[in-house]
């Protein structure tokens, strides 16, 4: 693993106890929101898209019969991985906090430190492998 990998790999879990260190800043600094903001809404996800993202990648994307973008398949894989981050992030803040709540043990600094110590795991945690594409009588599903 190169250093520049190793960075990419550990920044979601940063900005997770960054944002935890946000905590000691004024309540109503923008700052601490603003950083609350970024990592709740991206951190999990990109965390665990990091770990999916050869099985993600196995297929590329099926452009249109007309081809007018040339990168098509990387344009729409890229934003098929924002939204998938975006979307996984706010999913596992609502698991989070729905089990506090459910709990009778909410508070924004349990959900918080909870999604950052996930968030750490998931990144020491290795990528997936890419299984090959079934075949049925030589044609790939």
């Amino acid at each position: 693993m190169t250093p520049q990998e190793l960075v990419v790999r550990m920044l979601p879990p940063f900005g997770g106890w960054l944002a935890l260190s946000a905590l000691a800043l004024p309540a109503g600094s923008e700052l601490r929101g603003a950083a609350m903001i970024v990592f709740l809404a991206a951190g999990p996800g990109a965390a665990l898209v990091r770990i999916c993202g050869p099985a993600l990648s196995a297929r590329p994307a099926e452009g249109p019969v007309e081809r007018r973008d040339p990168a098509f398949e990387r344009h729409s894989d890229l934003l098929e991985r924002l939204m998938l981050i975006v979307f996984l992030s706010v999913a596992v803040v609502l698991l989070v906090a729905t089990v506090f709540i459910a709990t009778h043990a909410f508070s924004a600094q349990r959900v918080l430190l909870t999604l950052t110590l996930l968030t750490t795991v998931a990144g020491f945690c290795p990528r997936l492998r890419a299984s090959p594409p079934r075949t049925v009588k030589g044609t790939a599903l």
